[in-house]
């Protein structure tokens, strides 16, 4: 599976919040770091879509930049989702740092880094327009 296949599979598992797919598809010491610095283990990125809290309504990858390192490869991405957690709106545009490690033909996310697109819904206000 290329990359660009491997992240629309992921998106789609996400914005259905398919816990078996998902799961297959992480390492099994994947971290994501939130846009507010928080970190979530593998159980922990599951367990917001088992229990209910987190659901997409949408989920895609834009601006797709990948570098690869032989098994490893680094991919930027802009990730726009309409979803909520506990019922709350989600920010809808991040900016992602997104790691993936060889896995026979295939690869598996082991990393993902999140960031505010500044101005955009649900980011912080840019400094200084208050």
């Amino acid at each position: 599976m290329k990359i660009e296949e491997f992240l629309t599979t992921w998106a789609a598992a996400e914005c259905a919040g398919d816990t078996t797919a998902i799961g297959q598809l992480l390492t099994d010491d994947f971290t994501a770091v939130g846009p507010l610095g928080f970190t979530l283990s593998k159980e922990d990125w599951l367990g917001r879509h088992a229990s209910g809290q987190m659901s997409y309504e949408s989920y895609d990858f834009a601006d797709v930049v990948v570098r690869s390192y032989e098994d490893t490869a680094v991919a930027i991405v802009r990730q726009h989702a309409i979803g909520t957690f506990n019922g709350h709106p989600v920010p809808s545009d991040l900016r992602a740092s997104i790691v993936l490690v060889r896995s026979g033909d295939s690869w598996l996310l082991s990393t993902v880094h999140m960031s505010f697109v500044a101005g955009t819904p649900g980011a912080p206000p840019i400094p200084g327009r208050g």
